[in-house]
């Protein structure tokens, strides 16, 4: 079930309708270039990008342009939109990490192409097919944001404006990926590390910037910028944690991945990290990051994070988290709509059960 303020607006719809206008444009430039050949790589983007997804970065940002003083209008639903092909760019690139089969139920785009290479019996390895495409295709979420950005209609005085908070956040994103492939590698498992990643993978592009961005595009003043920051930052931490409990503990029917995927995929979050200097490291040496984790060893791990406190060191972690934003919000110079729009997105981002 739709969160309420995710649709305040008619917000979702917007986005949606925006993007859907943008892809069926690209389709067509893609379709001149070759149509028969790139016809799957249309089909797999706009499955990912109009087949689901909460679209939280566009209503972060949408709701700190209106809550700056910012008048409504589609072309800044337009120019927050191309927000969500950051995301795709994101998940797409994640989902190769990872090594991850599903996204939202499907098949992750590296195993669609390896699919397609599959049926067609063409020449080559299937799975190097797939995961190049899958390269391909993020990278091309990520050009498509910008000319998404910039073909918004918001003039170009606004977007200059905008432009270098859209810049630094995509270059954070892909940062906080890189730091959280390479504490995989090292195997740093730390509270602290776990929140380093948590900050520049998932928090700051999810919430802080998308606000930042919002206040830029409505011209408002460092003061708002610097609250929207202390209400983003915390949130989008407390956001990145709860997807770290749903990804051990999530239902699978509900999330639209495997349980206990980040298990296998040896992911260091705050999670495993406070089991780990709860419980020891013992039992997370011998299972964790094992791809072939069966059902018996993910219980396993299961039990050994809830038994170590791990797991309600978290939840409380969640808590404090977005307790300090909504103080932070609470002394914000914004609009009061917007301030209840925002508490109650919030809401949405920590205690989602999606």
């Amino acid at each position: 079930m739709t969160h309420p303020y995710l649709d305040r607006a008619g917000l979702r719809e917007r986005v949606r309708s925006a993007l859907d206008g943008f892809l069926r444009r690209r389709r067509g430039r893609l379709a001149e270039i070759e149509s028969v050949a790139l016809a799957p790589v249309a089909d797999a983007i706009e499955a990912l990008v109009l087949g689901g997804g909460k679209r939280l970065r566009p209503a972060f940002a949408y709701w700190g342009y209106r809550g700056s003083g910012g008048a409504d209008s589609d072309e800044v639903v337009a120019a927050v939109a191309a927000l969500e092909l950051v995301q795709a760019s994101a998940l797409i690139h994640d989902d190769v990490m990872d090594g991850s089969q599903t996204r939202r139920g499907e098949p992750a785009v590296h195993r669609r192409f390896a699919g397609i290479h599959r049926e067609g019996g063409w020449r080559g390895d299937p799975d190097w097919f797939g995961t190049s495409a899958a390269i391909l295709l993020g990278d091309l979420c990520l050009v498509w944001s910008d000319e998404m950005l910039h073909a918004s209609g918001v003039d170009p005085v606004t977007l200059g404006r905008a432009r270098p908070v859209f810049d630094e956040m995509r270059t954070e994103v892909t940062i906080g990926q890189y730091l959280d492939m390479q504490t995989q590698a090292t195997g740093d498992t730390s509270t602290a590390r776990a929140s380093l990643v948590a900050r520049f993978k998932s928090a700051k592009y999810t919430i802080e910037q998308p606000l930042v961005f919002g206040a830029a595009l409505a011209g408002a003043g460092s003061e708002v910028a610097k609250a929207y920051s202390a209400f983003g930052l915390p949130l989008g931490e407390a956001f990145q944690l709860r997807d770290d409990v749903l990804g051990v503990f999530g239902d699978p029917a509900v999330t639209g991945k495997p349980a206990g995927d980040d298990l296998r995929e040896g992911k260091r979050t705050y999670l495993i990290a406070a089991a780990v200097e709860g419980a020891g490291v013992t039992v997370f040496d011998e299972h964790l990051g094992d791809p072939r984790l069966d059902e018996h060893g993910v219980a396993l791990l299961r039990k050994t994070i809830v038994d170590s406190g791990a797991l309600r060191r978290t939840e409380e972690r969640i808590a404090q988290l977005t307790a300090a934003a909504l103080e932070a919000l609470g002394g914000a110079d914004i609009t009061d709509e917007a301030r209840e729009v925002l508490t109650g997105l919030a809401q949405a981002a920590t205690q989602r059960v999606v």
